[in-house]
C-alpha cells in the first residue's frame, strides 16, 4: 500500500487527503512515545503466547484493537471525537495511555481536550492538588484541559495573588461545571479574592454552580466577604486560619452579604478525607507526577553547555518555587486554629432551636419581636421570617461597581 495516500469518506464520498503526515518509524526510538508506520506489520499487532509443550504461538490482534493503535499513534491528527460512544472513548484513552501520550510535552494538550471536549468529567470529574504545587507549576498547560471538573482542591499549592489559573477558574467552561473548589494555604490577600471574582461580579456571569468554597489559611479580611456576595449557590464556606475573628460582628456580617450561618461543629466537607481524583485521567495525574520526581540518568550529550544550562535553569526553578512560602501544616496552626464554618440553613430547626446564643441573638438583632423563648406558634413564625437568606435585592445592590472594582478594570 501506498503510504503516501490517505483516502477519507466523508457522507459517501471518497476523497483523497494529501496533507496529513502519518508518524513515520524512528530508528533507533528516542521518544516516549511510540512513533511507527502503520502500514507496516508491528509487533504489537499480534498477542503471543504458549503452548502445553513450551513451544511460542501468536496470534493476530482483532482489527479494533489494531486501529485504536493507530488512532493513538496519530492522535495528533484527528481533529474532534464528539459522537464516538463513551465505550470507544474509554477504550482509546486507555490505549493513548498505555502508549505514554499523555507524557508527551509536544502532543499531550492537545490529547486531553480533545477527550474532554468530548467526554468532559467522565475524563476527569475531580482533581485533588492538595499541597503537590510543583506538579500544578509544571503541568499548568496540561491541567487547563480539563474544562469539566466539579471538584477542584489547590490547597497549599501557593498561587498567591495574580495567578494565570484564577483568570481560567472564571473565564471557561470550567466556571460553569465547578460545584467545590478549595484555594486555601495560597497566600491569597484581599486583593487576590477581589481578583478571583471581578469577572463575575462585572459581567455577572461564571462560578453559577459553584456551592462549597474553602479559603481557608489565607491573610483576608472580612471586607473580602463582600466580593462573595456574587456567587448565588454558595452554601458552605471555610474562613478558618484568616484575619477573621469569631464573634457577633463576624456571624452578623456572614448573615446579611451571604446568608450563611456559623457552625458549632467542624463540618466533615472540609477535611478533606472525600477529595480526590477521579476519571479517565486519574493514572495519568499520577504518571506525571512519578515522572516529575524521577532523576534522568546521565547521558553523554554534544551540546554539553546548553545541557548544564538548562539543568540549573530547572534547578534555579524548583528552589525558587519550593522557597516561596512555607507549607501551611507547619507548627501544626493548621491542627489547632479555629475552625470558622458558614453553611445557609435547610429547615426551620437550624435558626430558632439549634443555634448557639450568640447566633440567635445576631437574627434577633435583625428583627428585635422574634423572641426564641416564646411558644411554639411564635417560634414558627419567627423562622418563617429568617429561614431564607437576604434578598436578592440587597445582593444586587452589591453588585454595582465601586472604585477598587473600575480600577481593577482598567488595569486589564
Amino acid at each position: 500500500m501506498d503510504s503516501s495516500n490517505i483516502y477519507v469518506r466523508e457522507r459517501g464520498n471518497l476523497r483523497r487527503v494529501s496533507d496529513i503526515i502519518l508518524a513515520q518509524p524512528k530508528t533507533p526510538p528516542s521518544s516516549s512515545c511510540r512513533r511507527t508506520n502503520p502500514f507496516v506489520l508491528r509487533k504489537e499487532h499480534f498477542i503471543f503466547t504458549y503452548n502445553e509443550e513450551g513451544s511460542l504461538r501468536y496470534t493476530t490482534k482483532s482489527l479494533f484493537d489494531i486501529t485504536l493503535l493507530f488512532v493513538t499513534d496519530n492522535i495528533q491528527h484527528v481533529d474532534s471525537l464528539v459522537g464516538f460512544p463513551e465505550q470507544i472513548g474509554d477504550r482509546l484513552f486507555v490505549a493513548a495511555e498505555e502508549n505514554r501520550v499523555f507524557l508527551n510535552p509536544d502532543i499531550s494538550q492537545k490529547a486531553l481536550k480533545l477527550f474532554s471536549d468530548a467526554y468532559g468529567d467522565l475524563v476527569l470529574g475531580s482533581l485533588c492538588l492538595r499541597n503537590r504545587f510543583p506538579l500544578l507549576h509544571e503541568r499548568i498547560t496540561e491541567i487547563k484541559a480539563f474544562h469539566s471538573l466539579k471538584s477542584l482542591d489547590l490547597f497549599g499549592c501557593r498561587l498567591g495573588d495574580d495567578h494565570e489559573l484564577f483568570h481560567h477558574l472564571t473565564s471557561t467552561s470550567l466556571a460553569n461545571s465547578l460545584t467545590r473548589l478549595f484555594i486555601g494555604g495560597n497566600h491569597l490577600s484581599d486583593v487576590g479574592l477581589q481578583r478571583l471574582t471581578a469577572p463575575v461580579r462585572m459581567m455577572q456571569k461564571g462560578l453559577d454552580s459553584l456551592e462549597l468554597l474553602d479559603v481557608s489559611c489565607n491573610p483576608l479580611s472580612e471586607m473580602a466577604l463582600r466580593y462573595l456576595t456574587c456567587l448565588p449557590k454558595l452554601v458552605k464556606l471555610d474562613a478558618s486560619g484568616t484575619n477573621m475573628k469569631l464573634g457577633t460582628g463576624l456571624k452578623t456580617t456572614v448573615w446579611n452579604l451571604l446568608g450563611l450561618i456559623h457552625s458549632e461543629k467542624p463540618l466533615n466537607t472540609f477535611d478533606h478525607s472525600g477529595c480526590k481524583t477521579e476519571g479517565w485521567a486519574e493514572q495519568v495525574v499520577n504518571q506525571w507526577e512519578t515522572s516529575g520526581c524521577q532523576t534522568p540518568k546521565p547521558k553523554k550529550m554534544e551540546e554539553s553547555r546548553a545541557s548544564a544550562l538548562r539543568f540549573f535553569g530547572r534547578q534555579k526553578f524548583v528552589r525558587e518555587v519550593l522557597n516561596a512560602a512555607p507549607l501551611v501544616s507547619e507548627d501544626g496552626k493548621q491542627t489547632n486554629m479555629e475552625k470558622l464554618h458558614f453553611y445557609k440553613p435547610t429547615g426551620n430547626n437550624h435558626l430558632c432551636g439549634k443555634m448557639d446564643p450568640s447566633t440567635t441573638k445576631c437574627l434577633q438583632a435583625r428583627n428585635p419581636t422574634c423572641n426564641v423563648a416564646k411558644t411554639k406558634q411564635e417560634s414558627s413564625k419567627c423562622d418563617a421570617s429568617h429561614q431564607s437568606p437576604p434578598t436578592k435585592t440587597k445582593r444586587s445592590s452589591s453588585l454595582v461597581l465601586t472604585a477598587e472594582d473600575t480600577e481593577l478594570l482598567n488595569s486589564y
